[in-house]
C-alpha cells in the first residue's frame, strides 16, 4: 500500500503549514504522489492531532483506505496529479493574504519579478466553486495550466511541486507575494513589469536555485 516515509513527510508538511500560520485549525490539506495512488491528509483533524497513521491512502478511482475519511478536497489533489505528471506534491492553504486576494476574485499581476516562481506572468484566480466538488477541481486544474500555483476564489490557494519541499516553498512565496500585493492595493494600483521584462526573469530563473529545477 504505502511505506512510512511518505506518511511522515505529509505529517511534517501539515504541521509546518500550521506552524507558519498558512493554515489554522482544520483548514487546508496536502498530498503526495505514490506509485499506485496518492496519500492525502484526513478530513477535519487539526494538525496537532495528526499522526503518521492519520494519512489516507487513495486509489486513482477515488477509493479511500478502509476506515479512513480523506480531505473533502481529495478530488482536487487526484485530478492535479493526473493532469500534471511532473507534480508529486500538492499543498492547499487558507492563508490570510492569499485568501484575501482570492476573495476579491483577482489574479495577481507581475508587480514583482518573483511572480515568475509560479511559472508564468501572473498568479491566476480560479472562479468560485463549492468546496469538495468536481466543479472546484475542474476550475483549479484549468487555472493551474502552465502554473505551479493559483488562487481559488473565496477559498484559498494551491501550490504544486516536484516534491513537498518545493510545494511548501512555493506556498510560502505566494503568500508573501499576496501580502505585498494587498499592501500595494492600499495605496493604489501598482506599476507592472512588461511581458518582455518577465520573459527575462523566466530565462534567469532557469539557473536560479530551486525555482530552476
Amino acid at each position: 500500500m504505502t511505506t512510512p516515509a511518505p506518511a511522515i513527510q505529509l505529517l511534517d508538511a501539515a504541521r509546518h503549514l500550521t506552524s507558519l500560520g498558512l493554515n489554522k485549525g482544520t483548514s487546508g490539506n496536502a498530498s503526495i504522489r505514490l506509485a499506485d495512488g496518492f496519500l492525502v491528509t484526513p478530513s477535519g483533524i487539526p494538525a496537532e492531532q495528526l499522526s503518521e497513521k492519520s494519512m489516507v491512502y487513495m486509489q486513482w478511482d477515488g477509493s479511500p483506505e478502509a476506515g479512513k475519511k480523506p480531505s473533502s478536497e481529495w478530488r482536487m489533489h487526484r485530478d492535479i496529479f493526473q493532469a500534471r505528471p511532473e507534480v508529486n506534491a500538492v499543498v492547499h492553504c487558507h492563508s490570510m493574504f492569499a485568501t484575501t486576494i482570492a476573495c476579491l476574485g483577482r489574479d495577481v499581476p507581475p508587480f514583482h519579478y518573483m511572480i515568475a516562481v509560479v511559472g508564468g506572468d501572473n498568479i491566476r484566480c480560479a472562479p468560485y466553486a463549492l468546496f469538495g466538488t468536481q466543479a472546484l477541481s475542474d476550475t483549479a486544474v484549468a487555472a493551474l495550466q502552465d502554473r505551479k500555483a493559483c488562487l481559488l476564489a473565496h477559498h484559498g490557494m494551491l501550490a504544486l511541486g516536484k516534491d513537498l519541499s518545493q510545494a511548501l516553498a512555493i506556498a510560502v512565496e505566494v503568500e508573501s507575494l499576496c501580502e505585498q500585493y494587498w499592501r500595494l492595493l492600499q495605496i493604489g494600483e501598482p506599476n507592472l513589469l512588461s511581458a518582455e521584462q518577465m520573459q527575462e526573469v523566466h530565462v534567469q530563473f532557469k539557473g536560479y536555485g530551486q525555482w530552476g529545477k
